[in-house]
């Protein structure tokens, strides 16, 4: 059950937004800190200290209080965090900050603390990293705004490195503006300030930025938004506009939708100039300005948002539907990563491997199963089997299955089919 006192912050937040919260460093204690313990994933890496959570629960109560007397003595030190990397579509490579065990727990306490503060403040259109919010929802109210055939201009934005250059005095100023707590916000600071270590053995000490990875770097990054880009558009842009605005987030990746073609130009030409006074930078390549109109659904463009490509076409009933499909290069890297899964373990016994196999399946058809994508599903579903046939044909030198073979053994295993999970 929710602590007390986190339900007691959450309705004082929503009927007083000034109000600053104090005596949060003291609610870091030993009760909430093992009520915390159930929000650890257990299967995650370990961090520096190669201490996982299986080990460090062997001794808990110990280990938790331990934890909780050098927090309130004033003696806890972050530990480094240790990068990793792992491969982005682009070919790029994308830096993850492992936390160990015994700062993931704190932070997730912080993270609680905060979140019950600012779900009040945070806006109706902010989804990413959110309680009982996530894509699909943004998806879903994306779609129904677009489909109201108020709005005809669109700019589709993403930030270049944003989790690498969040400033962290901005960022502590934002949160003062909320916590009247010195030493929980001189906590905060100890893990923006947390050496990184990298695979090559070097320490790096971050001037800005926080670690994707970390587990109270999403509602920070949530925060710093808010104030940077929210707020703004919300009492700055939506008065100066002269017809209807939208903004849609999602963390870093937001489409914000506008009546009139000038309202439009003027968002975009500014964007940049407001995202700079936070450090942060707007990605060229992924910032555009189109034309998104059912009154002209021929000349409209094309954008893509939370894995998913928007365009509008003759619907039914002959007039302008939306129509959306998973954008191309996530069914790319979806098979990509499937097949690469596949050539690895195609050697599992071969319960274990259609087990994992269907539930992967399940897992792409339960995301990208909403009304419309069929044909990508489908067409997705076709490029596995085939996959399948190769594959395992290669375990050895002769040819293990044939067509019909293949088609038996899907039937035994019960590889899943594709599915319309979400109607909207």
């Amino acid at each position: 059950m929710k602590p007390t006192f986190l339900r007691a912050i959450a309705n004082k937040a929503a009927t007083d937004k000034a109000h600053r919260f104090g005596n949060l460093f003291g609610r870091l204690t030993v009760e909430f800190l093992l009520w915390c313990w159930c929000f650890v994933n257990h299967h995650a890496a370990s961090g520096v200290d190669r201490l996982d959570a299986r080990h460090y629960q062997e001794n808990l109560q110990a280990n938790v209080e331990g934890l909780a007397a050098a927090v309130r003595g004033g003696w806890y030190r972050a530990k480094l965090v240790l990068r990793r990397y792992i491969p982005k579509l682009n070919g790029k490579l994308r830096p993850l900050g492992i936390p160990a065990v015994a700062d993931k727990l704190l932070q997730i306490g912080v993270s609680k603390i905060l979140e019950a503060i600012y779900e009040a403040d945070f806006m109706d259109g902010s989804y990413g990293y959110r309680p009982g919010r996530g894509a699909l929802d943004a998806v879903r109210d994306l779609s129904a705004k677009l489909r109201s055939g108020r709005y005809h201009y669109l700019v589709e934005a993403d930030i270049r490195g944003f989790f690498d250059h969040l400033e962290h005095d901005k960022l502590l100023e934002m949160l003062a503006q909320r916590i009247d707590d010195k030493a929980f916000l001189r906590l905060i600071r100890k893990w923006l300030k947390a050496g990184i270590l990298e695979p090559d053995g070097m320490v790096v000490l971050p001037e800005e930025g926080s670690p994707q990875g970390g587990i109270v770097s999403p509602i920070l990054a949530n925060v710093y938004l808010h104030h940077a880009l929210d707020i703004w558009f919300e009492d700055t842009v939506k008065t100066h506009c002269q017809g209807a605005v939208y903004l849609c987030r999602y963390a870093d990746d937001f489409v914000c939708a506008f009546e009139y073609q000038a309202d439009a130009e003027r968002f975009y030409r500014v964007l940049g100039s407001r995202l700079a006074k936070y450090g942060l930078e707007v990605a060229d390549e992924k910032t555009n300005l189109l034309r998104f109109s059912p009154s002209h659904w021929k000349a409209s463009g094309t954008f893509e948002f939370l894995g998913f490509e928007f365009r509008w076409g003759r619907g039914r009933w002959v007039k302008p539907a939306i129509k959306r499909r998973t954008a191309r290069k996530k069914y790319r890297a979806a098979l990509a990563s499937l097949r690469n899964w596949c050539r690895t373990h195609c050697r599992l016994p071969k319960a274990v491997f259609f087990a994992t196999l269907n539930a992967k399946l399940r897992g792409h058809y339960q995301y990208y199963g909403i009304r419309g994508n069929y044909e990508s599903l489908g067409d997705f579903h076709y490029q596995v089997v085939r996959m399948l046939y190769h594959i395992l044909n290669r375990r050895s030198q002769r040819r293990s299955y044939t067509w019909k073979g293949l088609i038996d053994l899907l039937k035994v295993f019960q590889l899943p089919r594709p599915r319309i999970c979400h109607d909207f």
